[in-house]
């Protein structure tokens, strides 16, 4: 019988749930988690990471686009550590009613959560936040498929 890991844990079990690797696994460690309910997970953001470059010059932050998958990937971790969900995928379905409340420097740590609403087959919804201590950077309702 499959037995799920148990949190906290790294980027070694990370990436035997998730499909990402470096550069795009955007996840350092899953801190607390509940198998296709909830999932608490944290990324420190580094002034080495590769977006900084361009992302801008002299005013480095990490872009929304990337706040916003970091919030899915944890999601995905819930949702993929299922036993009838291990080796799949999860993609993107959707995403509603995301704001972005502050930007993430260097040197910050993300604590990403998501809280899975609903799973309909293979499609389900979950609301993330992203914070930065007790700050709010982000938050949204994600909509994913899990490949059949």
């Amino acid at each position: 019988m499959y037995e799920p890991p148990a949190a906290p844990f790294g980027k070694d079990v990370l990436e035997s749930i998730l499909p990402h690797r470096a550069p795009f696994l955007l996840l350092d460690e899953v801190l607390e988690l509940e198998p296709g309910k909830r999932v608490v997970a944290r990324r420190a953001v580094s002034e080495d990471d590769w977006w900084f470059a361009g992302h801008f010059p002299g005013r480095p932050v990490m872009p929304g686009v990337l706040i916003v998958e970091a919030m899915a990937q944890a999601g995905a971790v819930a949702v993929l550590i299922e036993e009838a969900n291990r080796g799949k995928i999860a993609f993107f379905a959707g995403i509603d009613d995301c704001r972005f409340k502050r930007v993430v420097e260097p040197g910050e740590v993300l604590t990403l959560t998501c809280e899975i609403d609903t799973i309909r087959g293979p499609i389900g919804r979950g609301k993330a936040q992203a914070h930065v201590g007790d700050a709010l950077a982000a938050r949204g309702t994600l909509t994913f498929a899990v490949e059949q």
